[in-house]
């Protein structure tokens, strides 16, 4: 868990932030705003910074809950078996529970997308509607999903690996290519964040178990019986979550809507949080949410 005095003395929206525990496990979360219940969810290796610019948007007309999600920044470490996505989606659910937190809408970037999606399906959560945010909601097809899970287990498995990828991240260089990668482009303080992050052992050594022990096909199985509304945000600039995955998420998932992103990568929310936040308040509009 990174230090909060040192690494997020100037984290964003820290006015915001509250430490809970919840059986014993401690959650950095941030809540703003006033309205009904939006819940946001990261990405993996990413924290609530990355919703540093959209949350006050959204705070307009939500109260917007956001937390570190498990092993991520100020959250927490739980022991590696409990990086599942099953077992991510039920410490999230009792974090809620322990808040009284009830979200009638809920929103996540990438993996944090698949997190809300089990939790919903699982009955610990009851939105209107999910929101995925450039989705990573199927597993990898295939040889290469084979490959990079194992590669990813192998990585766990050696105790010296999170220090030298830490110590690789340290280079900014190496931060900023690392994010156009994913097809986006952030400003310097978003780079920073990131940096920080990649540069901790401990958050890389809990990502790296994350996706050691990450496993989708139970929820691919299961998202054709998915009891709320699925609106598809994708980005047609995204080389993580190629638009492709959206697009077979909503052919599987009966009354999915997809809607586009021009010009933006897999941070979409980041490189245009006023756009993002918009599409949400329209979604929230047209559910009579708002």
């Amino acid at each position: 868990m990174m230090d909060w005095h040192l690494q997020g003395a100037d984290w964003p929206n820290r006015a915001s932030s509250r430490f809970v525990k919840v059986d014993g496990f401690p959650w950095h979360v941030q809540r703003m705003g006033a309205g009904p219940v939006l819940v946001l969810a990261h990405g993996t290796g990413a924290a609530t910074h990355s919703f540093r610019d959209l949350m006050p948007e959204l705070a307009r007309h939500f109260t917007v809950v956001a937390p570190d999600l498990p092993g991520h920044a100020f959250t927490g470490a739980p022991a590696s078996y409990r990086m599942r996505l099953q077992d991510m989606a039920d410490m999230f659910t009792d974090l809620l529970r322990a808040l009284g937190v009830s979200p009638v809408l809920v929103a996540g970037h990438s993996a944090g997308a698949a997190i809300l999606a089990r939790m919903v399906l699982d009955g610990g959560i009851a939105p209107t509607a999910l929101i995925a945010l450039n989705g990573a909601l199927l597993p990898i097809p295939g040889m290469p999903g084979q490959i990079f899970s194992g590669i990813a287990k192998m990585l766990a498995m050696v105790p010296a690996v999170p220090w030298l990828f830490s110590w690789h991240a340290g280079d900014r260089g190496n931060v900023a290519r690392t994010i156009a990668g994913t097809g986006s482009t952030l400003d310097a303080a978003g780079l920073d964040y990131y940096g920080r992050l990649l540069s901790d052992p401990g958050h890389v050594g809990n990502v790296l178990g994350m996706m050691a022990n990450w496993d989708l096909e139970g929820l691919q199985l299961d998202l054709p019986s998915f009891p709320a509304r699925l609106v598809l945000v994708a980005a047609d600039g995204d080389k993580a979550v190629p638009t492709k995955v959206s697009r077979k998420v909503q052919a599987l998932v009966p009354g999915a809507t997809l809607l586009m992103q021009e010009g933006l990568g897999h941070l979409s929310h980041e490189e245009a949080p006023a756009q993002t936040a918009a599409l949400i308040v329209e979604i929230a509009r047209s559910m009579g949410i708002l």
